[in-house]
């Protein structure tokens, strides 16, 4: 009895440790993958946000940066940071952070 219980305990604990890692993300290309495999791949997507997904770019073209995943319905800066290391968008390149539209300090244009 005590024994059946250490063991539950265990596989319990391991369960809990491990659980982390079962909610990585998987690296995909959010310019070429299905909205199953966006759904798969992507921490805090769904088969709802995967189909916004695919149907914002078949309506605005690929996407240039992860920050853009933001202008899909349902899809908030936090959820794009969450998962910016398994989001691609081309290639097998991370999709980086969209770079700044400021201008350096004291550039000035006529």
């Amino acid at each position: 009895m005590r024994s059946t219980i250490l063991k539950r305990l265990v596989i319990a604990l391991a369960g809990l440790l491990l659980s982390p890692l079962a909610l990585a993300s998987t690296p995909v290309n959010i310019n070429t993958a299905d909205a199953a495999t966006l759904a798969q791949s992507l921490d805090g997507v769904g088969m709802a946000k995967a189909q916004a997904i695919v149907a914002w770019r078949e309506a605005n073209g690929a996407f240039e940066s992860a920050d853009q995943l933001a202008e899909v319905k349902g899809i908030g800066a936090a959820l794009v940071d969450r998962n910016r290391d398994a989001i691609q968008v081309d290639g097998a390149k991370p999709a980086k952070k969209a770079k700044s539209q400021r201008k350096p300090k004291g550039s000035e244009e006529d």
